[in-house]
């Protein structure tokens, strides 16, 4: 019998103590011969077990009897590598063991073995506690310094050995172990002269991979992991279909067919609502078993180690070992250049705009924090918790999302992250195919050629020099006060609105703030631009080298875009037009922008909130691509360069032609001479 310790810890999902032995059985029953019955449903070709310890502890023995069946004669120190067939164990993957050497010289090779391992078996001897010993003063010390992350499977051998006056059981001697190293799965003895356990050693080593225990609960709380959780209950809303919130006899039935192939009896369906009624009222009610009972179950197949239960279920769903949707199910990549982008389609826009007052329970317009929550309660984590997405949208004094900011931030995320904008669509439920909800868009490059674009979305560089007014100006698009403290950006940001444009129309924006000492990592790539509409370089207008070092940064950018062939329009914004400016900046910043090319400086004061209709400017300016482009001193060399060039070869081509025309009509001449005389 395995041993597993602890014990589990009662908690608000576990409380039926030993129902499990009577509710499992047909889920069990159904579930082995569902997986006896398919192929190899875990994506894995084998499982590399490395079984390691002290010398003498039963290592060789332990594996050729397991793999021979008897136990052996002779056994050399170090057995090769030992290949178990993949119908050894009910879920058909085929097993190799290494086995390791006990020899000091042999060390860095077992670390080897070690690193590459699916799971680690550590045996010690049952008559020798030496070496039991040695498992947390050598053993398990060493699996994490080499940052083996991997189950470990803690086995005693030569069990027919110990002593039988030894008063401590397996679970005293152990619990300290677990206690201090949660990444011991199981514990098991053994014998292989006696042949007690020893199959079940290996399949235990097997299981903590195929069905591991991390990903679905928590050791230190006894309760089901967050994302565990949240997958779960997306396969409740799934299999709950005529969304009353509990799952009928009939959506019992189909969850158990989908899942184990097999179906349930009526007495077997009423034998669990009755006890889960019993153990746990509100996990039933006259519509069915409810999220908390579905949940409640699968808590309990957890804590008494049916772990393949519940990894069945969400395989059965498309989820991974990560608890996220496999990638097989997920369309292919967005295929694009890199100077096209995603966006959302009308179909998907629509489909976000009644999920929104789906979620917006008081029907204000807006989602509040815990609607928002609940949204995403089904996604593998709310996608909007952390940088770029947490602060990227406008909202009100109480974190609330207003419809134009929760489609901004669906907006941000398709354009940075497509593959987990759709991932995330896909969990809140988008029906038919999800790549109707995305497009591609048109290559800049050709919006350039074509003089238009029909993007919706626009992404705007933000560039200039400390202390300019960056971040007052992302926050003065949000909606937010301006700080008189000043706060210099280190990171990257991102502020995203909806812009209304004359006629009613609809763009929404994204600006990016780039830091003055990330100018240079960013245009060290070749296609750093290839993603931006347009770009804009503010400055202080106050401060005269605020405005020398925003020109250089102008001249910069421009110049890698003339260089890589992305070129973007380009703004001068001048801030802080509520100060003083520096003499002559009027003079110097229109000789600036008339030499480049580009519209002249627009002032703006955050402070005062006079911002000019900035916004509104940027996205005109990007809505026609083949304006507001800079030319620098060294651009405007090369096209005469080029353009001298051209007309050479025009010249060379023209002269070319009358010279073979002059020879032809010389050739015809002469024909003509001869003919005659």
């Amino acid at each position: 019998m395995e041993k597993r310790w602890p014990p589990p810890k009662p908690n608000t999902l576990s409380k039926l103590g030993f129902f499990c032995y009577f509710f499992s059985k047909s889920l069990c029953l159904s579930m082995a011969r569902a997986s006896a019955g398919a192929a190899n449903p875990y994506g894995r070709t084998g499982v590399r077990i490395v079984v390691a310890g002290d010398r003498g502890t039963g290592k060789s023995s332990l594996i050729v009897t397991a793999a021979a069946e008897n136990f052996p004669a002779n056994v050399p120190p170090v057995l090769p590598p030992t290949r178990l067939p993949e119908d050894f164990y009910p879920d058909r993957v085929p097993v190799t063991i290494i086995d390791t050497s006990s020899r000091v010289e042999d060390d860095g090779k077992v670390a080897e073995e070690l690193k590459r391992a699916d799971a680690v078996v550590l045996t010690y001897a049952c008559d020798e506690p030496s070496t039991l010993d040695r498992l947390s003063s050598f053993w398990l010390p060493k699996l994490r310094k080499l940052e083996v992350k991997v189950p470990v499977i803690v086995v005693g051998c030569k069990l027919d050995l110990r002593d039988d006056n030894q008063q401590l059981s397996l679970e005293q001697v152990m619990s300290p172990i677990m206690q201090q190293f949660r990444e011991i799965e199981t514990c098991i003895e053994c014998s292989a002269i006696k042949h007690i356990q020893i199959p079940e050693v290996f399949y235990y080593a097997q299981k903590a991979v195929l069905h591991p225990t991390g990903p679905l609960f928590d050791q230190e709380t006894q309760t089901l992991k967050p994302r565990c959780v949240r997958a779960l209950k997306r396969i409740f809303i799934l299999c709950d279909h005529d969304k009353d919130g509990a799952l009928s006899d009939a959506e019992l039935n189909d969850f158990q067919v989908k899942c184990f192939n097999a179906p349930l009896q009526p007495s077997e369906i009423i034998g669990v609502k009755r006890v889960v009624a019993e153990k746990l009222p509100e996990g039933v009610n006259e519509r069915g078993l409810t999220l908390t009972g579905f949940l409640f179950l699968h808590a309990l197949f957890i804590e008494k180690g049916r772990l393949e239960t519940t990894w069945t279920v969400l395989r059965k769903f498309g989820y991974n070992n990560d608890i996220k949707l496999a990638d097989e199910l997920l369309p292919s990549s967005f295929k694009r250049a890199p100077d096209q982008s995603v966006e959302l389609t009308n179909e998907g826009i629509e489909y976000l705009k009644g999920i929104f007052e789906l979620f917006d329970n008081n029907q204000d317009g807006v989602l509040r924090p815990r609607e928002i929550e609940e949204l995403f309660s089904t996604a593998a984590e709310s996608p909007w918790e952390k940088a770029p997405y947490l602060d990227a949208a406008e909202k009100d004094a109480f974190g609330g999302l207003s419809l134009d900011g929760f489609l901004s931030e669906w907006s941000l995320m398709t354009l940075l992250d497509p593959s987990w904008s759709m991932e995330n669509l896909i969990y809140i439920g988008y029906p038919g195919d999800p790549s109707s909800a995305f497009r591609v868009t048109r290559r800049r490059r050709l919006d350039r050629k074509k003089q238009q674009t029909d993007r919706n979305v626009f992404q705007c560089f933000v560039f200039g020099p400390n202390k300019a007014g960056k971040s007052a100006l992302l926050n003065s698009f949000l909606g937010r006060p301006v700080s008189d403290n000043y706060n210099s950006s280190t990171e990257e940001r991102y502020a995203v609105n909806v812009v209304d444009q004359p006629g009613g129309i609809k763009k929404t924006l994204v600006l990016k703030e780039i830091p003055e000492d990330g100018v240079s990592k960013l245009l060290s790539d070749k296609e750093s631009l290839a993603t931006c509409d347009i770009a804009i370089f503010v400055h202080d207008s106050s401060d005269v080298v605020s405005w020398k070092r925003a020109t250089e940064l102008l001249v910069e950018v421009a110049g890698h875009g003339e260089d890589t062939g992305f070129e973007v329009p380009c703004l001068i914004v001048a801030a802080k037009d509520d100060l003083n400016s520096f003499p002559m900046a009027i003079q110097d910043s229109t000789r600036v922008s008339q030499d480049m090319g580009i519209e002249a400086p627009i002032p703006i004061s955050a402070k005062l909130g006079d911002l000019n209709t900035v916004f509104r400017r940027i996205v005109s300016a990007a809505e026609h691509p083949h304006l507001s482009i800079p030319e620098t001193e060294a651009g405007r060399s090369r096209k005469q360069y080029h353009r001298l060039i051209n007309r050479s070869l025009m010249f060379v081509s023209v002269g070319a032609a009358v010279a073979i025309v002059g020879l032809a009509a010389y050739r015809v001449y002469a024909a003509r001479k001869n003919a005659s005389g």
